[in-house]
């Protein structure tokens, strides 16, 4: 039935596209008027599309009378609210603020190192030993002066109380007691110096210097180098357009490939400038690890949570189509009856965002509705289908 009708239709195309007032394309193109072959054009054009449209509505009306016709068979989805959570996708690695080298503070040979490679040690804990070249000798003998020249001062003192004596002998005590308690703190703190001592808790990553090697103060001659991995971060240049969207407090969810694990943190920290050559502000995010397997530079995948919706309607992405003049559509199901057999309908939608092949409609399609999931491409508006449980 379908066939003899197409071909009646076709034939009438042809029929009308050869005469105009007794004139045939052939004759018109022979003629070489461009004008009359643009209105021929124009002329075919209209009637096509009245005839695609009246070829539609025997279609629809061919679906509703032909008991025996094959339906198309299709499945759907039911649309539902829920809550939608989008994430600003973006690449960055893991930096430490605590990932120094320690140097010498004085020269001298390398007498003791008292830590390995891989260690845990705490802040303060002493690393090396360097030797003092007698400084400790020194300071002994300056702790004697001192202490003799505390016992004068304070004799001289109780004799100054008593009225006995000078006053310059009693200031001249005083002055040769202060002086060495200096020299003494003074000897304290260059001796301080042979000690090396952790500036933090972290792990001794690398032993740089060997027991036995002479050092000295200046570049090459760090010692060791000391990290905590228990304080490290992710540092992200976000786009200056997401500037309203991303803020501290919003949760990132940080996923490191190499580990094929991931975390999720929240924002710590956002920029206050946007700097000029690629127009984007900095993002800090905390990374915990807690495992221990995390280590600086790492390479990992950062995403930012820019927008959520709690009663957003999702559905498949691969389902939707678009029409010549850029609209977006997809086809909804009217109630099936007892057979299952239902009327799919085009749906002009406007569409939000888009996560994990997902996408957001803002309108066209309301809660409840069934959507055309499998078969989506291949249907058409009015027709009648048979949906697939």
């Amino acid at each position: 039935m379908k066939k003899i009708l197409y071909i009646t239709m076709a034939s009438a195309l042809l029929l009308a596209c050869g005469s105009e007032q007794g004139t045939s394309v052939e004759d018109l193109i022979s003629q070489g008027d461009l004008e009359a072959i643009r209105a021929k054009k124009n002329e075919i054009s209209e009637q096509q599309k009245v005839l695609e449209q009246d070829a539609m509505q025997l279609d629809s009306v061919i679906a509703l009378l032909d008991k025996d016709e094959k339906l198309p068979l299709i499945t759907t989805i039911k649309a539902e609210t829920q809550n939608f959570v989008h994430f600003l996708e973006l690449q960055g690695a893991v930096q430490t603020k605590q990932n120094v080298l320690v140097y010498p503070e004085m020269s001298g040979t390398l007498q003791r190192v008292y830590v390995t490679e891989g260690q845990r040690v705490k802040a303060g804990q002493i690393l090396a030993k360097i030797d003092d070249g007698g400084i400790g000798s020194q300071l002994e003998q300056l702790k004697t002066q001192a202490e003799l020249a505390k016992t004068t001062f304070e004799r001289q003192k109780r004799l100054w109380e008593q009225k006995i004596g000078s006053e310059i002998q009693y200031l001249q005590a005083e002055t040769n007691y202060v002086a060495a308690e200096n020299a003494v703190k003074q000897t304290e703190s260059q001796l301080g110096k042979s000690t090396i001592r952790a500036p933090f808790n972290g792990i001794i990553d690398d032993v740089i210097k060997d027991q036995g090697t002479v050092v000295s103060p200046g570049p090459g001659s760090e010692i060791f180098r000391i990290v905590n991995l228990s304080n490290m971060y992710i540092e992200v240049d976000v786009p200056e357009t997401y500037l309203g969207q991303i803020t501290k407090g919003k949760e990132a969810v940080v996923y490191f490939p190499v580990l094929g694990d991931s975390i999720t943190t929240k924002i710590r920290q956002t920029g206050n400038f946007i700097n000029p050559s690629n127009r984007s502000f900095s993002v800090e995010i905390p990374v915990p690890n807690r495992k221990g397997n995390i280590k600086p530079n790492l390479t990992a995948r950062v995403r930012l949570n820019d927008y959520s919706n709690e009663s957003a309607i999702l559905i498949p992405q691969s389902i939707i189509s678009e029409n010549a003049t850029g609209d977006q559509y997809a086809y909804v199901c009217s109630e099936p009856n007892d057979d299952n057999e239902a009327v799919v309908t085009r749906s002009i939608i406007t569409t939000g965002k888009t996560q994990d092949g997902y996408i957001e409609v803002l309108s066209g399609i309301s809660d409840g509705n069934y959507v055309v999931k499998e078969g989506a491409r291949t249907v058409k508006d009015g027709q009648k289908v048979k949906i697939l449980k």
